[in-house]
């Protein structure tokens, strides 16, 4: 496993010594996006929609409120952008397995060590998941065992075995059986005292296998468990659809070929999530095969922005803020759980924050949010990088 905090390549980028034998390949240049977009994804969980909500309370005109209603879970059926977090994340982590695992398949690495590492990162995931979960309070009986860093150790184990064993249709194949297959599951399988194909937050079979067998307590709903047991399954195809993105920017066609590929497998993801919607609902707590399509339609529409600006037009700068935020997004998921940003911006707001009318907790969470950021550019600086 190495230190768990080191100055690593990360998954996108290319090896010194490499870059320096033999001129950029299409398939191996550093695609600068990735990292931009995995700390805009990151950004909204660390404090970012706090910063939303807290405007729309100083400042409550339509756009705000517009955009704060945006920033809250679906209870059950439909999607908003912030059902999209969670899902792009997994998207992300599948992306990058063709800029690492793949590579270093092709460049003749130990398929054996390549096993261990992903064997080691599926128990490691899953165990900083407990920790955030509440590991260390020493309260067993009302720990969570799963949740978010779970569902990515899961999800990233069974997608590399996939991308391991298995050429690029092999994998699209696979991923559209895991889709099917999730829903025949869910469709088929009589719930006691509901019956089959029953979608409701009551009656599907997600919901009664967490109950039947993963303990209390749930999240986030009263029924099952939102990152429960089945439902992983299809978190699989999420973290593959990132994959085969990742193989079509591996590609050595033109960047724009790979902007407008990214366009259009985007809009016939979204468009197949929402037809299939029709006969299994996009619901986001069970995780429903449509609800993968639509989520995946707009991670590659938001890859191909970020792909499109940076990558292809070459506008780098603006996107520093988040970069710096994607290349340690577990290392800010982690410590918010442990330390609080707000204590450390209110040593220096605290002097003036009560003056602030209506306008002090939105500076109260800029204070946080600020924290923790110049706290992952000074470990950015510093080239130091929690990779697991």
């Amino acid at each position: 496993m190495g230190h768990w905090f080191e100055r690593p390549m990360t998954e996108s980028s290319v090896p010194p010594a490499a870059a320096a034998s033999k001129p950029p390949s299409a398939a191996s240049t550093r695609v600068a996006s990735i990292d931009a977009l995995r700390g805009f994804d990151m950004f909204w969980i660390t404090g970012g929609d706090a910063l939303v909500y807290h405007l729309s309370q100083a400042l409550p005109i339509p756009l705000t409120l517009m955009l704060a209603a945006q920033f809250k879970h679906v209870e059950w059926e439909g999607f908003h952008f912030y059902d999209l977090i969670f899902p792009l994340f997994v998207f992300i982590v599948g992306l990058v397995l063709p800029f690492s695992l793949t590579r270093r398949l092709e460049a003749g690495a130990n398929r054996r060590e390549l096993y261990k590492h992903a064997v080691r990162r599926l128990f490691l995931l899953f165990f900083l998941g407990l920790l955030a979960n509440g590991l260390l309070d020493l309260k067993f009986p009302d720990l969570r065992i799963l949740g978010v860093l779970q569902r990515i150790s899961i999800a990233y184990f069974f997608a590399t075995l996939l991308v391991m064993n298995f050429k690029v249709r092999g994998q699209a194949v696979a991923t559209g059986l895991i889709l099917l297959g999730y829903w025949a599951i869910m469709a088929l399988v009589p719930v006691p005292g509901f019956g089959r194909g029953n979608f409701t937050m009551q009656g599907n079979l997600a919901a009664y296998l967490d109950q039947r067998f993963l303990p209390h307590p749930f999240c986030c709903y009263d029924y099952g468990d939102n990152e429960g047991l089945i439902s992983n399954i299809p978190a699989i195809a999420s973290c593959m659809l990132g994959a085969l993105a990742g193989h079509w920017l591996r590609t050595a066609y033109s960047q724009k070929r790979k902007l407008l590929g990214l366009i259009v497998a985007g809009v016939m993801s979204l468009g197949t999530g929402w037809v299939w919607s029709l006969v299994f609902p996009i619901v986001k707590n069970i995780w429903s095969s449509s609800f993968v399509l639509f989520a995946g339609g707009w991670s590659l529409l938001l890859l191909a922005l970020f792909y499109g600006i940076i990558d292809i037009l070459g506008y780098r700068k603006w996107a520093f803020f988040f970069t710096v935020i994607g290349a340690n997004s577990i290392t800010i998921y982690l410590t918010r759980h442990f330390f609080n940003f707000k204590e450390v911006g209110l040593i220096f707001t605290h002097g003036f924050i009560n003056y602030l009318g209506g306008w002090k907790p939105f500076t109260i969470e800029l204070g946080s949010v600020v924290a923790g950021w110049m706290f992952l550019y000074y470990l950015y600086k510093q080239k130091i990088f929690l990779k697991v």
